[in-house]
């Protein structure tokens, strides 16, 4: 199986969405290198990025996924490599 590694940057902008972003995203944790979050607080806003390593249809499903929700953007970065599935 060919994976890539991409970056999904998730901006949350309706906390009634954080159960439904933070269960999606453990729903992908198979595939998850890392995630940081940083509350803006003087916003009202969150932002999320994602590290994440694997097949572009499973990047691009939970990308979407998480951008179908109420009050959250995303926008996904790929790396230019594709690996082979032998780590």
């Amino acid at each position: 199986m060919e994976t890539r590694v991409a970056v999904i940057s998730i901006i949350l902008e309706n906390s009634n969405s954080v159960e439904e972003v933070n269960r999606l995203i453990s729903s992908y944790s198979d595939y998850i290198v890392g995630r940081m979050g940083i509350p803006y607080k003087q916003r009202g806003i969150s932002v999320i990025c994602i590290v994440i390593d694997s097949p572009q249809d499973v990047i691009s499903a939970l990308s979407g996924n998480l951008g179908k929700l109420d009050g959250v953007s995303t926008k996904t970065a790929y790396s230019k490599y594709i690996f082979s599935n032998d780590m």
